[in-house]
């Protein structure tokens, strides 16, 4: 019987993705924590070890952009027909914050100074019996310019807005919706 390389990619995505989260919980003050598991194909769950033996951040890092009025920027990703938090993956040299910062002007071209981390999201990833841990970084940034523009290299999404009342289609509406609670009562 071969040995299934599957396991040990696993468990070394494991180990980057669990050192990620505590550096980034000691980096920053106070995020919102947030754990969800996710249940993933086998192939999928090999593509998103090799980001998070890579980067620790299978899904990127993304930027929850507001203005004072408390709306909250999206844009339409039409790879999973929802709304999301502009973000995206992780390049060779860059830290999470600056690929939030590159994806947020590739995404929707709006400039905003960066507060902190916002969300720390802890990943359990699952496909049958192979586990593993990441993380999802989800940073704060009042906008400077609201005007929108879409630049985006992958051709992944479609439009860009602003929200008062957040889309019922919206990825992790729960966690946008507790984070802006907290931030603007």
């Amino acid at each position: 019987m071969p040995v299934d390389d599957l396991w040990y990619l696993a468990h070394e995505a494991d180990q980057h993705g669990q050192q990620m989260y505590h550096e980034l919980r000691e980096r920053h003050d106070d995020p919102m924590e947030v754990t969800r598991t996710r249940y993933v194909s086998r192939r999928r769950f090999r593509t998103l070890a090799e980001r998070t033996n890579e980067t620790g951040a299978p899904y990127g890092a993304h930027t929850i952009v507001y203005r004072p009025d408390g709306s909250l920027l999206l844009v339409r990703h039409e790879g999973v027909d929802l709304w999301v938090l502009p973000g995206g993956g992780v390049d060779d040299a860059e830290n999470y914050r600056e690929a939030a910062e590159r994806e947020l002007a590739e995404e929707a071209g709006i400039e905003a100074s960066y507060d902190g981390l916002a969300i720390l999201t802890k990943l359990r990833l699952v496909s049958g019996e192979q586990s593993m841990c990441a993380v999802l970084p989800v940073y704060a940034a009042q906008a400077e310019t609201t005007e929108t523009e879409i630049a985006d290299p992958d051709d992944e999404i479609s439009k860009a807005g602003w929200f008062h009342h957040l889309p019922d289609d919206t990825r992790d509406r729960e966690d946008l919706v507790a984070w802006r609670r907290q931030q603007f009562s």
